[in-house]
C-alpha cells in the first residue's frame, strides 16, 4: 500500500473531482475491495477515529440504507480529508470484515505503523510528563488487547509495549473493541520483551509486575516515578523471566473466592490507579 503505483491512491485522485461517491454498480464492478497488504478497520466509531487521527485510510466504504445522522459525521470526515466513499450492498461488508461486527462501516487503511519504544519516551519526554509504559507479556485474546488499549487512552498511557511473538497484534477486532483507541495509543512490537525491559530500566523506568502471589498491595504502592506496568498472560500469567526482571510485584487486593481477574479488568484497575495518584486525586 506504499507503493507509488498504488491504486487505491491513484483512484482517489481521479474521484475527488466527482465528490468521492460511487454507486453500487461500480462497486461491484471492481476487481477487489482490499489489498492483502492493508488493514480493514470496522465500526462507526474506530472508523470516525482513525480518520480524525490522520490515519491513512484509502476508501471508506457505508452499507447502503444506513441511517444518514449515524454515517453522516464519518461521511463529512472522510470528505475533508479527500478520501473515497462507497456505499455497497451491506454483504459485501460482511464478506470484508469476516466475524468482525462492522455496524455498516468498514474503512481499509495502510497497515498500522509499530512504534519504537525510544519514540514512546521521547514523545513523554516532549510533554513533561513522566513516562508511563503498559508491557503486556503475552495477550492473546484480541478482546483483551482492545480493551486494554481502550483503558490505556483513557488512562494517559504514553504506549504499549507487546511481543512478536505469541501475542495478538492489532488486528480488525482490536480495532473494533478499543473503539477508536487504537488509533492514538502508540504500540511498540519488540522481539525480546526481557530486553526491552533491561533497556528500559537503563533509562531509568522502573518495572512493576502485576502478579496474584505479589506480597505488596497496589494500593499501598507509590507510582510517580517512570513506570512500566507489566500484564502477564490471560492464563499463565507473567513468564518466570519476565517476572524476574520486574523491579517489584504488585497485586490486587480479593476479598471473594476467586483469586484472580480478567486480563484487561486489572490492566483497567491498574492504569487507573497510576492516573488516581498522578493527578493527586
Amino acid at each position: 500500500m506504499k507503493s507509488r503505483n498504488n491504486p487505491y491512491r491513484q483512484e482517489r485522485q481521479r474521484e475527488r473531482s466527482s465528490g468521492g461517491y460511487r454507486t453500487t454498480e461500480q462497486v461491484q464492478a471492481e476487481q477487489a475491495t482490499a489489498d492483502n497488504d492493508g488493514e480493514i478497520i470496522a465500526g462507526k466509531h474506530p472508523v470516525l477515529e482513525a480518520l480524525r487521527s490522520g490515519r491513512e485510510i484509502n476508501k471508506v466504504w457505508i452499507a447502503e440504507g444506513s441511517q444518514k445522522h449515524l454515517t453522516a459525521p464519518i461521511v463529512a470526515e472522510a470528505k475533508q480529508h479527500g478520501i473515497i466513499v462507497q456505499f455497497a450492498d451491506k454483504r459485501k461488508l460482511d464478506s470484508m470484515a469476516g466475524e468482525v461486527a462492522h455496524q455498516g462501516v468498514i474503512a481499509q487503511a495502510a497497515a498500522y505503523r509499530y512504534y519504537e519504544v525510544e519514540e514512546i519516551l521521547a514523545a513523554a519526554k516532549a510533554k513533561g510528563e513522566t513516562p508511563f509504559l503498559l508491557l503486556l507479556d503475552e495477550i492473546e485474546d484480541p478482546h483483551n488487547l482492545g480493551s486494554i488499549l481502550r483503558t490505556a487512552e483513557c488512562t494517559g498511557v504514553h504506549g504499549v509495549i507487546i511481543p512478536k511473538r505469541r501475542s495478538v497484534g492489532l488486528t480488525a477486532t482490536v480495532s473494533k473493541i478499543s473503539a477508536g483507541a487504537a488509533e492514538y495509543v502508540p504500540v511498540a512490537r519488540v522481539t525480546n520483551l526481557a530486553q526491552t525491559i533491561e533497556t528500559l530500566k537503563e533509562q531509568g523506568v522502573w518495572i512493576a509486575g502485576a502478579d496474584v502471589a505479589a506480597e505488596q498491595d497496589v494500593y499501598r504502592t507509590k507510582f510517580d516515578m517512570p513506570l512500566g506496568l507489566v500484564i502477564g498472560n490471560e492464563s499463565k500469567g507473567m513468564g518466570r523471566l519476565i517476572r524476574e526482571k520486574c523491579d517489584f510485584l504488585i497485586k490486587l487486593p480479593m476479598a471473594g473466592q476467586l483469586n484472580s481477574l480478567n486480563a484487561s479488568v486489572a490492566a483497567g484497575v491498574l492504569m487507573y490507579e497510576v492516573l488516581r495518584q498522578r493527578r493527586g486525586i
